[in-house]
């Protein structure tokens, strides 16, 4: 199995995948967490060769078309600066997953809690600005990525101070 993680970070959500020997491939803005991606893949001895861990964002990804069988994204889409970059991101993952293939996402949301709206589409989130999706706006991506839900939507309110989505799609085999 090939699995993407876009924006790794220092790879916490991949150890158990680098142990099984999928052919990993990764980014994050962070290259110091790259770097520990790399560490890792090898003290696990994994087979995937240090280049397929990459410093890029996750809106310009390196990786050829329909690399992944599944793509993890983690706590990273809300930090995009607006629909428009929230979009550019999506799209890219969309890009590398292969035609049937998984897209996961955990994501912050406004999905059971209300927030101070600012501009671009980010909200106040305790001292942070984030991009929360709601689930309207989960649901149209859905369709119209002619996607299937996995999963339904499932909400985390996390110590009553966010709340985090997961959203699970499979890519349409044909185009």
């Amino acid at each position: 199995m090939t699995v993407l993680d876009a924006g790794c970070g220092p790879g916490r959500n991949l150890v158990y995948l680098l142990r099984e020997g999928c052919q990993v491939f990764a980014v994050d803005t962070n290259s110091q967490a790259v770097e520990q991606v790399r560490r890792l893949a090898a003290a696990l001895g994994n087979p995937s060769p240090a280049e397929n861990f990459r410093v890029a964002p996750v809106e310009q990804m390196p990786f050829p078309d329909a690399i992944a069988d599944v793509v993890v994204c983690i706590a990273v889409l809300h930090f995009a600066r607006s629909g428009e970059h929230f979009l550019a991101m999506l799209n890219e993952l969309w890009r590398v997953l292969r035609p049937g293939g998984m897209l996961f996402c955990r994501l912050a949301s406004r999905i059971g809690m209300d927030f101070e709206p600012l501009p671009d589409g980010r909200y106040r989130v305790g001292n942070s600005h984030w991009f929360l999706v709601d689930e309207p706006m989960l649901l149209a991506q859905t369709r119209e990525r002619r996607a299937e839900l996995v999963d339904p939507l499932k909400t985390t309110i996390v110590q009553n101070s966010r709340c985090m989505t997961t959203w699970v799609l499979r890519k349409p085999r044909a185009a």
